[in-house]
């Protein structure tokens, strides 16, 4: 059977992101002036308006920052995972991404939990980011 929830849509300025989960890399881009480490990512940093940047892997661990258990499935794919954790997840380097929690009950997500990464693979050839509590 196919993945049936909905999946980004990688574009020029995405697709870098993508193409690193894909091969089970957290990347974001940090600015080669002023080192500013953004997500999403952009054409210009925003603390400088440098157009230079680069490419750098996360060590993929982080801080749950904010959280929500959903009871109700927004969309009709999401039924048979109920209850899901979303959750903002502060990066060691910086950045915040938004994410699903797993591998504990919902009603054991904290804010300031730590956690790292894991991957989903999907059916669609495609490596979604995925964070978990630190043992």
């Amino acid at each position: 059977m196919g993945y049936d929830k909905p999946i980004p849509e990688p574009n020029a300025d995405t697709s870098p992101f993508w193409d690193g989960c894909r091969r089970h890399q957290l990347r974001f881009q940090r600015c080669s002036d002023c080192g500013h480490i953004r997500f999403p990512a952009s054409f210009l940093c925003p603390g400088c308006h440098s157009f230079d940047s680069q490419w750098i892997e996360s060590i993929g661990r982080g801080k749950i920052y904010s959280f929500a258990i959903y009871h109700v499935a927004f969309d009709q794919a999401f039924k048979d995972s109920l209850p899901y954790v979303t959750a903002i997840v502060e990066l060691a380097e910086g950045p915040r991404l938004l994410t699903n929690i797993v591998g504990c009950r919902p009603s054991d997500v904290r804010c300031d939990m730590p956690v790292e990464v894991v991957w989903d693979d999907t059916a669609a050839k495609f490596a979604l980011p995925k964070f978990r509590p630190l043992p």
